[in-house]
């Protein structure tokens, strides 16, 4: 019985280090926890063409919108370790979510990081019918009509979310957040006027603030961003103490061999060097960001799950 578990064993790991030394042999699912159009999926798409070329198998895109990411986190948490379910993901679904909602049936350690993707602050923006024109004018008119201004964001736990959350708390005012499944619908709802203000992904406005759908009111950076020149940071505009930035990067089922992780990190690194990832994500006000390994990476959530997490709590803003 011993010797015949023994063998198992050996051929189970025969077949996961053949399987490793294969891979991709496949499509490579790409999660993304938000609905089309928003800054996830936009990231996704760039490095999609260039993984699909490097790696020499398709990358195909599929959008779980919901529960603040949570559902896209889960499917791939839930998903075999061989490198065939790779998941896009913020700090909300990394960090945030699990920790806020004892109703989640995933943990962070559930994911393996492979690497830092993409980094950029958000945009505050406004309907321009109502006469807000600046991020004085906003704090200006949420301190004297509490609770009565609505910010629409991409979903509970989100990075706008809590975006708006943080400004909340530095400005002292009191808005009403109204979340959807994904940046366009939440968008969509500040331009037809159902909701007046969004803490917005740049992927998700940039084009409606160069249509004049929207204003721009400030990024969520100290200073200017030579992405988005013409937006001032939160020190031009008035609140110097608030700043704010938000990043996106892949993730595994726990348990993927570390040859696929590596053999994804590499391939990742590789795309995100490219001139056409890195002129994408400009175009969308967003930087390629990378880490210097997927041990880097792992680090570095450590150390940003605080900052996060301590956000939600002494916000209120929780993520259940």
């Amino acid at each position: 019985m011993i010797l015949r578990a023994f063998f198992v064993a050996a051929t189970l790991v025969a077949s996961l280090d053949a399987a490793a030394q294969a891979y991709p042999s496949k499509a490579i699912r790409l999660v993304v926890g938000f609905a089309p159009g928003g800054a996830a999926d936009t990231v996704a798409r760039a490095y999609a063409d260039q993984l699909t070329r490097i790696l020499g198998q398709p990358i195909v895109i599929e959008n779980r919108a919901g529960a603040g990411s949570s559902i896209a986190a889960d499917n791939v948490a839930k998903s075999p370790p061989d490198g065939y379910s790779v998941l896009i993901a913020s700090p909300a679904s990394i960090s945030v979510n699990p920790a806020l909602n004892a109703k989640l049936t995933y943990k962070a350690s559930d994911l393996a990081p492979i690497t830092k993707i993409s980094t950029s602050p958000l945009i505050v923006v406004a309907n321009p019918s109502i006469g807000i024109n600046s991020l004085k004018d906003l704090v200006d008119q949420a301190k004297k009509n509490p609770g009565k201004l609505n910010y629409a964001t991409s979903g509970v736990g989100s990075a706008p979310h809590f975006g708006a959350a943080y400004f909340s708390q530095i400005a002292k005012v009191e808005m009403v957040h109204v979340p959807f499944k994904g940046g366009s619908p939440a968008i969509v709802s500040v331009i037809s006027g159902d909701t007046q203000v969004s803490f917005a992904t740049p992927p998700s406005v940039l084009g409606m603030v160069k249509a004049g759908r929207l204003k721009a009111l400030a990024i969520t950076d100290r200073e200017r961003s030579s992405l988005m020149p013409d937006i001032p940071g939160t020190k031009e505009a008035g609140l110097p103490d608030y700043a704010i930035a938000f990043w996106y990067g892949l993730f595994v089922p726990a348990g993927t061999p570390p040859e696929i992780v590596k053999k994804l990190y590499d391939a990742t690194v590789q795309a995100g060097r490219t001139p056409e990832v890195k002129a994408t994500l400009a175009r969308e006000g967003t930087e390629v960001a990378l880490s210097k390994s997927p041990e880097e990476f792992a680090s570095f959530l450590v150390e940003d799950a605080k900052f996060w997490v301590k956000l939600a709590k002494e916000s209120g803003a929780t993520a259940d």
